[in-house]
């Protein structure tokens, strides 16, 4: 939250405390962390790993609660800011980290705490929330006077907006299959639906983000971690279509449309499973060939999170398809989903502990 490049002596006298400092440069896209952090404890559930589940479910409720007072703050102090960002093609998406990063604690509340009532707040908070964001940021974006290039104005972190609709639909899903009747069909029709609305999403925006890359020049700080959401986008309707299935036995409609949940599931599948490839070797050309500093940056949360979550993903469908082969799979994208949050999470620690450092002594 606090790096060497937002410390300003000119910003001291004006804000005065770290506080502030931290809220007016926060990034709109921070709930990464949440979303990194809830998926790689879930994930880390499903494979039996229940003490390191429960250890990372109690430190996000803690990040959760900080960040969401930062962000708070930061809407009182700095509205301008936040006003600014909303229509800022760049850093507008970043707010549905807040959705998905909601709608993933409360999917830990039921898969890990078994708290259900705290899942249905969690979910009524962040469907309110993506109602508000979906059509407003976009609406923000189509009526500005002054508009980016292609190649300036998208990246990966677009597909945020994928991911916060899956994040909506799954959450319904969890919740809906603990729901009496009739609320469990009416539950699970909106899951459907924004399952299926987030498909769509996609197709329309990586149409463009893959235009973008293969037809414009890409510079080594274009290719930032966000776009790892690329895959991760797809491996959230995986496990959201997974969900889905299992509901298939209590809901008529979704039982007529299980060839069709199934499959659409396995294209999910496939589509974020072809990206892994060359998002590794993109990373090895930014890293590597054009040695472009490993140093930490709020937005590698994004990249941890499409791990966690190909990691559970795949774990859930091979479960509920009977696909057993793919089980070594998620048994090893939980262990690289673990290692990344863990060095992601120390660059983080590092990254604060010096920040305060150097504002403690006033340089």
């Amino acid at each position: 939250m606090i790096t060497n490049a937002s410390i300003d002596r000119d910003d001291r006298p004006e804000f005065g405390s770290g506080l502030k400092l931290a809220a007016k440069n926060l990034s709109p896209a921070y709930f990464a962390m949440v979303m990194a952090t809830g998926i790689v404890s879930i994930a880390a559930f499903m494979q039996g790993m229940s003490s390191l589940a429960v250890g990372l479910f109690v430190a996000n409720v803690v990040i959760a609660v900080a960040l969401g007072l930062l962000f708070l703050s930061r809407l009182i102090w700095f509205p301008g800011a936040v006003l600014s960002d909303l229509a800022d093609h760049q850093r507008a998406p970043g707010f549905f980290t807040i959705v998905a990063g909601a709608c993933v604690l409360g999917s830990q509340c039921i898969a890990i705490a078994d708290s259900f009532d705290a899942a249905v707040g969690f979910w009524m908070f962040a469907a309110a929330l993506w109602l508000v964001l979906i059509y407003g940021i976009f609406a923000a974006l189509a009526v500005k006077a002054q508009k980016p290039t292609l190649a300036e104005g998208i990246n990966g972190g677009w597909l945020l907006a994928v991911v916060a609709t899956q994040a909506v639909a799954m959450l319904a899903t969890m919740i809906a299959a603990h729901w009496p009747q009739p609320y469990r069909i009416e539950l699970n029709f909106l899951g459907l639906s924004l399952w299926l609305t987030g498909g769509m999403l996609y197709v329309w925006m990586i149409a463009l983000i893959f235009y973008r890359t293969t037809f414009f020049e890409v510079a080594p700080d274009d290719l930032t971690p966000l776009y790892w959401i690329n895959m991760g986008a797809m491996a959230i309707s995986t496990l959201a279509g997974s969900l889905l299935i299992i509901n298939a036995r209590e809901a008529p409609y979704l039982g007529s449309l299980l060839p069709f949940l199934k499959g659409f599931t396995v294209f999910y599948w496939a589509t974020g499973s072809w990206w892994i490839p060359m998002l590794v070797v993109l990373a090895l050309w930014r890293h590597v060939f054009r040695r472009f500093p490993l140093r930490y940056d709020p937005l590698y949360w994004g990249a941890v999170f499409p791990l966690g979550m190909y990691a559970a993903a795949t774990w859930q469908m091979a479960r509920v398809m009977g696909l057993n082969f793919l089980q070594v799979i998620a048994e090893c994208f939980v262990y690289l989903a673990i290692a990344a949050w863990a060095a992601t999470f120390t660059g983080f620690i590092v990254t604060v502990a010096r920040g305060a450092a150097e504002l403690a002594r006033g340089t």
